[in-house]
């Protein structure tokens, strides 16, 4: 399951620096988690780095995009196969 920013995010600049696919990018008002780039940082980190750096807990599961671990893992590979 990918991750969204709410509209309580403060945009302090911690979370886009932090992802390990580049999935999140500052959008018009706040910063946005790109759904086909985020892989919840499986394959990187135990636990979702832009969550752990996020100090007002804007992030949460996005409910529209819904994937299982080894989704996330067969889309982390798709992505280090583009990049090379």
């Amino acid at each position: 399951m990918a991750l969204k920013i709410l509209d309580t995010c403060i945009n302090c600049d911690v979370c886009e620096p932090a992802c390990p696919n580049q999935a999140i990018t500052q959008g018009a008002e706040i910063y946005i988690i790109h759904a086909d780039l985020c892989t919840e940082c499986v394959g990187h980190y135990d636990e979702p780095q832009c969550v752990v750096v996020c100090p007002v807990e804007c992030i949460e599961n996005d409910p529209a995009h819904v994937e299982s671990h080894d989704q996330l893992l067969a889309k982390l590979a798709g992505l280090q196969e583009k990049a090379a």
